[in-house]
């Protein structure tokens, strides 16, 4: 159950990633709002999973499906350039993430 909340959480840092930089230095009511929810889930998740899960392997994770989708989802929005080198290194993120799950 740890990993399910873990990865949900890790979306959910993806959420609140993108809406801080749609909510215009928290200005803008809407994305803001969608920040504070997503963020606190996130942080909520990510500590729950931390019970039995080692804080190094959960944190790695959360940040690194995070940054993985927030990047993907800024390419293909076009709020950022896509190349095939990019997606070559977010995949290896992804093989981390995978790699540590298979570790653990």
């Amino acid at each position: 159950m740890a990993w399910i909340v873990l990865v949900v959480s890790g979306v959910l840092e993806a959420v609140w990633a993108t809406a801080l930089g749609k909510s215009d230095g928290i200005t803008r009511p809407i994305p803001s709002i969608v920040f504070g929810v997503a963020l606190i889930l996130s942080m909520s998740g990510l500590a729950y999973a931390m019970r039995t899960l080692p804080t190094g392997t959960s944190y790695a994770v959360w940040v690194g499906i995070g940054a993985a989708l927030t990047v993907t989802y800024a390419m293909a929005t076009g709020g950022e350039s896509a190349s095939w080198l990019k997606i070559l290194f977010i995949v290896g993120i992804v093989g981390c993430v995978i790699g540590l799950k298979a570790l653990h």
